[in-house]
């Protein structure tokens, strides 16, 4: 039997050359800090083309387990085993097709109205100008000024051109050459994820098998139970959240687009297009929409930018009330506070991919973090506090669709 003494000294000797070996490797973290973020950089850049993967097959995978359920059903016995593959290939062949139909049906028409409104946006101004001038009283004075602000900004821009962008002009066409070979790595990794993404739809449910075994050979059962019912809570919630999200927007595009037709507003597929990808960002996404979608009428016609206005208030409520609810349910279980918060802080580290995920990355924190207060709050035999808080908040609760 060891000595109690000796077992105490050896864990107090391996501990601290754990502590000290955790400080050498943070000391040179810290010093080669450039170095490790360029070697993670790279990491970052080759495993690229396996995110798109993952992502395309994500976004897909409902569609494959439809496709491979129908085939299951339809085949004779004998080509059972085929469903899975053709449902991999119809759903890759699906995606390609509606990505390829939108780019083709939107993609001309968009940079139609983006020409016309360029072309036309001086005269549009000086109309404008005109409008304002006749219904509300504008002063010629206040039109002199307007008119020397623009030329101002004309003038810069002019000064700019000659003195800056001319002779830099090295340097511009360098950085445009940089931007075409992004533009070429991307649609490469693009290339190798539509790949990747058939591979990991083939095999989905063999990787799903393989990570229960992972897990359960790990893990103690209860904690390997836990664990994949957290998976599946996030599955759920990622899944749902997205897919609903992608639907509702496509359905208030559509709609977008009959409700400018029938008022007869001007580059309704423009604005349609606009309305439509914004209303993914959670919260914010119509208004960020709707703003620049006003301000492009409103240079054509004010009346009808009041309209569309108007309608959009109208088309919001639809969509919060009845087409969102109907799509998405409540998935998350977040109050109002915590969208708003998930989305300026997510957009604030990563963009725009940060507000569109943030609400159901968030929604897992949150639910994570419940877990465990509920835990601890069981633990120390006080568990009638969280049952007096669901009773007193049970709106919290993400609903299951």
């Amino acid at each position: 039997m060891v000595d109690p003494k000796k077992k105490r000294y050896l864990y107090m000797s391996l501990s601290i050359f754990f502590a000290i070996s955790m400080s050498l490797v943070l000391f040179f973290l810290l010093f080669r800090l450039q170095s490790v973020g360029n070697v993670l950089n790279t990491i970052v850049d080759i495993l690229a083309p396996f995110a798109y993967g993952g992502v395309i097959a994500y976004l897909l995978r409902p569609l494959c387990n439809t496709y491979e359920s129908f085939f299951t059903d339809v085949f004779p016995m004998k080509m059972k085993r085929f469903a899975n593959g053709f449902a991999v290939m119809l759903s890759i062949v699906t995606g390609l097709l509606v990505v390829y139909t939108l780019i083709i049906m939107i993609a001309p028409q968009l940079y139609t109205s983006i020409l016309s409104l360029w072309n036309s946006l001086p005269d549009k101004i000086t109309q404008f100008q005109i409008w304002a001038n006749q219904n509300f009283g504008v002063d010629e004075q206040l039109l002199q000024i307007i008119d020397r602000i623009y030329q101002f900004f004309y003038n810069e821009v002019k000064t700019w051109v000659e003195n800056t962008l001319v002779p830099n002009i090295t340097n511009v066409v360098s950085g445009v050459g940089t931007s075409v070979l992004k533009v070429l790595n991307f649609l490469y990794n693009l290339l190798i994820g539509l790949i990747v993404a058939v591979y990991l739809l083939g095999s989905r449910k063999k990787f799903a098998r393989q990570s229960v075994l992972l897990v359960r050979s790990c893990l103690k059962p209860k904690w390997a139970d836990l664990f994949l019912n957290e998976i599946a809570y996030v599955d759920r919630v990622f899944g749902g959240f997205i897919d609903g999200k992608l639907l509702d927007s496509a359905i208030i595009g559509v709609l977008c687009y009959i409700g400018c037709l029938l008022l007869r507003i001007p580059n309704a597929l423009l604005i349609s297009a606009i309305v439509g990808i914004t209303n993914i960002i959670p919260f914010f996404g119509p208004f960020i929409g709707a703003i620049p979608s006003t301000f492009l009428i409103l240079i054509e016609d004010p009346l009808k930018a009041l309209w569309f206005v108007l309608f959009i208030l109208v088309l919001q409520q639809v969509d919060g009330n009845i087409i969102g609810p109907k799509i998405l349910g409540n998935t998350t279980g977040l109050s109002s506070f915590w969208v708003l918060f998930t989305i300026i802080f997510f957009g604030g580290l990563w963009g725009v991919v940060g507000m569109v995920i943030a609400v159901p990355l968030f929604a897992v924190i949150y639910d994570t973090i419940k877990k465990l207060v509920r835990r601890g709050l069981y633990h120390k035999a006080q568990g009638q506090m969280w049952e007096q808080y669901k009773a007193d908040y049970p709106d919290e609760e993400p609903k299951k669709k």
